[in-house]
């Protein structure tokens, strides 16, 4: 079953601006799916087309098959929003602002503060429970609106940005936390401008750009479509030639003992160790550049 289904959706602004020119997307139960493009590319219009926040200009959009146009309050229910801003009340405190969430969904005020009490705990909020929210940090912050677009228990979780500016291990934390909800069958579609973070979560990924889409197929597919990826190698000494290159792969020298290499995806690994291996250079450790997404996103925005 699809979670969700947008089919020719457009939207022009009154000053002519045309957001989205006909964007297609189909969204799997059970998926974690991706959504990237640079800013401007239309992503937060489609999510708030999605919810309800901006009106389309046409096309159709289906949530677990309910139509948002024939009945948006069945559909509302079965999604969870988590903003890029935050749109809570600093002076509140922690624990309400996620249970009177709930009462715009019906929830009953026992079934909410268990709800509460679970996602809070999960998220290692639960100790905060009673703080006014000013008093938290930027990524407990974060942490709290996924705990309130979740407090309905809906089927479908749209995070927008939402490890933007939090430390590496709160963003790790978030990750295994996120992970675990998928796993457990919550449909989430996540727009990111970190794109470790959609090369690590996401198995389905569309990259949008100018109001269209340009990419969508599953992560191995499109990474495939990388030309080339650079690797960094931590060597023993290079000595001070520079290394020439060979088919399809080049070198750079960091410095005596670190090397950039380059390669094409048809380039050898075993061709390059031997290179190195015939100028009496050792290869003590490598790792990716950059990960590989970023590379290929970057490929697609620029063409």
């Amino acid at each position: 079953m699809e979670a969700l289904s947008i089919t020719n959706l457009q939207k022009t602004y009154s000053g002519g601006f045309e957001a989205l020119k006909g964007v297609d997307l189909k969204v799997a139960q059970g998926e974690f799916f991706g959504l990237l493009g640079p800013n401007g590319a239309g992503k937060t219009t489609t999510i708030g087309i999605i919810t309800s926040l901006v009106t389309k200009s046409g096309g159709k959009v289906e949530v677990f098959g309910v139509d948002i146009d024939k009945d948006f309050p069945r559909a509302k229910k079965l999604i969870g929003v988590v903003p890029q801003e935050y749109n809570f009340s600093i002076f509140e405190k922690v624990q309400d602002i996620v249970t009177q969430q709930a009462g715009y969904y019906g929830i009953p005020r026992d079934r909410a503060l268990v709800n509460s009490e679970r996602y809070l705990r999960q998220l290692g909020l639960w100790e905060k429970r009673n703080s006014p929210a000013r008093e938290l940090s930027g990524g407990m912050k974060r942490r709290l609106m996924i705990a309130r677009g979740l407090i309905h228990e809906p089927e479908l979780l749209i995070l927008d940005e939402p490890t933007a500016g939090v430390d590496v291990e709160l963003r790790r934390g978030m990750w295994d936390f996120l992970q675990k909800l998928n796993d457990q069958g919550k449909t989430i579609i996540l727009t990111t401008h970190y794109l470790e973070e959609a090369e690590q979560l996401c198995n389905t990924i569309a990259i949008i750009r100018d109001g269209r889409v340009i990419e969508n197929t599953d992560k191995k597919t499109l990474l495939k479509k990388l030309d080339q990826e650079t690797f960094v190698f931590e060597t023993g000494p290079q000595g001070t030639d520079e290394i020439p290159p060979i088919a399809g792969t080049s070198f750079r020298s960091i410095d005596e003992t670190t090397l950039e290499v380059t390669k094409s995806k048809e380039g050898s690994m075993n061709s390059i160790f031997d290179h190195l291996s015939a100028r009496n250079i050792s290869v003590e450790s490598m790792r990716n550049k950059s990960n590989r997404l970023e590379e290929l996103f970057l490929e697609l925005v620029e063409k």
